[in-house]
């Protein structure tokens, strides 16, 4: 029976200590937000996923963009563009 115990204690205490283990992308919320050197000129809006996209203001090194989810990651996009512009105006800004 001890067997047992022991057993579901170290699961119950791995399953704890995934849930709170720090996030290595984003590790807290006093880091700076993300930074875009560079746009896709793609037109991505049919592998676009979700329906919410990042903002992304001008910043030393980083260029205003709009970020969108893909199922290969995310993807700094050009917010004047026309189809960004489009698929954006239906989307929920995060």
């Amino acid at each position: 029976m001890s067997t047992r115990i022991l057993s579901i204690a170290l699961l119950l205490l791995f399953v704890c200590s995934a849930y709170t283990s720090p996030n290595k992308r984003y590790p807290s919320r006093r880091f700076p937000h993300p930074c875009c050197p560079s746009l896709s000129s793609a037109n991505i809006s049919n592998d676009v996923i979700g329906n919410t996209y990042r903002q992304i203001p001008v910043k030393p090194g980083c260029v205003e963009a709009v970020i969108l989810k893909t199922h290969h990651g995310e993807v700094c996009v050009d917010p004047k563009s026309e189809w960004v512009q489009n698929l954006t105006a239906n989307m929920t800004k995060v």
